[in-house]
């Protein structure tokens, strides 16, 4: 028979079954960060493209990519598209990424509600 040792105690203390929930100061510092480096360009370190993620339960992790064309070349209309790609295998060519299949929202904020954050 095992004898019960310290830890067998310690343990169920230190290790809940589910992990706190975010404070609602969390939750509104991860929502404005997202929401100023969504549409704010001139933040992005690999501008013109801002890469993102969306995380979500049971689901592989899913890359997008931000571009800003219009900061770049003054094309209009893809400030809330997200492109379906991750950064580091992007197409060569911006034909073939204007093609990749994508995502389109109408603002940042509603990227947001749909999970994606920055990366």
């Amino acid at each position: 028979m095992r004898t019960a040792s310290r830890w067998d105690v310690i343990t169920p203390f230190l290790l809940p079954e589910k992990p706190m929930p975010p404070s609602p100061d969390a939750v509104r510092d991860e929502r404005m960060r997202n929401l100023v480096f969504l549409s704010t360009p001139k933040l992005w370190p690999a501008w013109p493209f801002l890469p993102l993620v969306r995380r979500r339960p049971s689901r592989e992790d899913e890359c997008g990519l931000l571009f800003d064309i219009f900061g770049l070349k003054g094309t209009a209309g893809y400030s809330a598209t997200i492109f379906l790609c991750n950064i580091l295998m992007m197409p060569p060519t911006e034909g073939e990424f204007l093609n990749l299949p994508r995502e389109v929202y109408d603002s940042a904020e509603e990227i947001f509600e749909h999970g994606w954050r920055v990366d």
